[in-house]
């Protein structure tokens, strides 16, 4: 097979030809927009499958790690041939797998902090030089959206006490990283994801990070039910380990969010080790290792 998705670097243009490639080569993906970014990008949606309730995973809500997407897309295109082929993936047919499934996969939360991770001052537009100032011209590190706010801090879980975390570090305002706007849900890319798992059951959910090679499934003493069971199954599989959120890691997040919200199971995991953003190289071999834990959670 020769395949769409290659490992390389892609800004928002290059993923969104990507995605149409993937669409037109397999027709059963229901591709959507489930809204846009402060700079006026897509945020897509693919679906595959139908079902009362869907699984969702997520990828690239910092900028920065901004090889989740690319992992996550990795996924889709195997687990699509997989499909259309009938054959197996990680030992398990896929079509008997995802009969009577749905799955809804986001490739990227956040282009517009992608873009600036990636591409520097020129993907800023007319904010350039305030977020050349605000990340000292490291663009590289950049997290945020385009208003510097950070989406993982910007969901209405526990956010007021998160705030008085990001200002105990002396985050007030915009910022390269960890700050969660001037209220929950201030930013279109935060309201796209709310409103996809208000309008769509979701059975449960997971939020694609890196690095750490961990699995966050808890906030605070709230753990939905399977939940622990199914962090057990994804750590076997994976060889990842499971840990529990501290500080100004807590709250704020998507997981946090939706456990709070419909009690229901929902996982941070973070792909990879190293330093952010991590060598785009280090795709195949984190994909490897994480496909099979990628297909449990699809059909679990």
């Amino acid at each position: 097979m020769d395949n769409i998705i290659t490992v390389k670097e892609y800004d928002y243009y290059a993923r969104q030809r990507a995605i149409t490639a993937l669409c037109e080569k397999y027709k059963f993906i229901k591709k959507s927009t489930i809204g846009k970014s402060c700079a006026g990008k897509e945020i897509t949606a693919l679906k595959i499958g139908s079902a009362a309730e869907y699984v969702l995973i997520t990828a690239a809500f910092h900028g920065s790690e901004r090889i989740t997407s690319l992992i996550l897309l990795m996924y889709i295109e195997q687990l699509c041939e997989t499909l259309q082929s009938g054959g197996y993936i990680e030992g398990i047919n896929a079509k008997r797998g995802l009969n009577g499934r749905g799955i809804i996969f986001v490739p990227c939360v956040n282009p517009d902090g992608c873009d600036i991770s990636l591409l520097g001052k020129k993907a800023c537009g007319e904010f350039g030089d305030k977020i050349a100032k605000l990340c000292k011209n490291n663009f590289q590190k950049w997290n945020a959206n385009l208003r510097g706010v950070d989406i993982n801090h910007n969901f209405n879980a526990d956010w007021e006490n998160l705030r008085n975390k990001e200002r105990g570090l002396g985050i007030y305002g915009p910022s390269p990283t960890r700050f969660g706007g001037t209220k929950p849900e201030s930013e279109p890319e935060t309201v796209a994801l709310v409103n996809l798992c208000r309008n769509t059951k979701i059975r449960h959910a997971v939020a694609l990070h890196s690095q750490g090679e961990v699995i966050y499934w808890t906030f605070g003493e709230k753990v939905p039910p399977r939940a622990q069971r199914m962090a057990e199954i994804m750590a076997t599989s994976s060889g990842y380990a499971l840990d529990v959120p501290i500080s100004i890691a807590e709250g704020g997040g998507f997981k946090d969010w939706f456990i709070s919200k419909f009690k229901r199971p929902a996982f941070t995991i973070e792909l990879g080790k190293g330093k952010n953003p991590l060598p785009i190289e280090n795709a195949t071999e984190i994909y490897r290792r994480v496909r099979e834990m990628l297909v449990l959670i699809t059909i679990m």
